[in-house]
């Protein structure tokens, strides 16, 4: 059952000043005197003296946060141009940076060209089809790619003979995720797809060739 006085104190003091009023006023009727209301007046009169001591102390409680607020926004306001230029600055040291509890900017560190090397894995399948699979060279169980590497670069050589240098290869695609379709013209059928691949930045930077692999094209 809901209790018959209520929670919010604005209520409360309502209710409160409605039941002094009327018990004060029919005292006979309701079989009391006056001394059973002498507790109950003594503190009304303490509680009547803090209620309107917390409103008003609430009221400048928000006054005062946003006199902080306001104050705090028109500070922090003039300190940022004045922080653009010392982070600008070429006197400032990282150190006085640091010193001065503002933001010290990292250079990023140049990844620099891939230094490992695909290790590639050729799959015969349908007719004038290969299925190319590559890993990297320092970690061959995983297919993770290399740090800093976007994908792979696929070289070709579709005859007879294996390529005496990367001039004779043809590019066939940047790869960022193995394995990569081979398709072949009907022409191609019987003879033998020679490929080379390496790794590539995503700034272009090249790392070494993998060793060539190779597989007869079915026809």
């Amino acid at each position: 059952m809901a209790d018959y006085i209520p929670g919010p104190d604005a209520n409360f003091q309502a209710w409160q000043a409605n039941f002094v009023t009327y018990a004060n006023a029919n005292l006979a009727a309701l079989g009391l005197v006056a001394a059973d209301m002498t507790p109950i007046t003594s503190a009304q009169g303490v509680w009547t003296t803090a209620f309107p001591a917390h409103v008003a102390a609430v009221n400048a409680a928000k006054a005062a946060k946003q006199t902080k607020d306001e104050a705090r926004s028109a500070y922090v306001a003039v300190i940022r141009p004045l922080v653009r230029r010392l982070q600008a600055s070429a006197v400032v040291s990282d150190a006085e940076k640091a010193s001065l509890g503002i933001t010290v900017r990292q250079e990023p560190t140049p990844i620099g060209p891939p230094t490992t090397a695909p290790i590639i894995s050729i799959e015969v399948g349908n007719r004038l089809q290969q299925t190319l699979r590559f890993v990297d060279s320092a970690t061959p169980t995983r297919k993770a790619k290399p740090r800093g590497v976007i994908g792979v670069e696929i070289w070709s050589k579709v005859g007879t003979t294996p390529p005496a240098n990367e001039n004779e290869l043809r590019f066939v695609a940047v790869d960022t995720n193995a394995p990569y379709v081979m398709n072949f013209d009907s022409t191609d059928g019987g003879k033998t797809n020679y490929v080379w691949m390496r790794w590539v930045s995503p700034t272009g930077e090249r790392g070494p060739w993998s060793e060539q692999a190779q597989a007869t094209i079915a026809a």
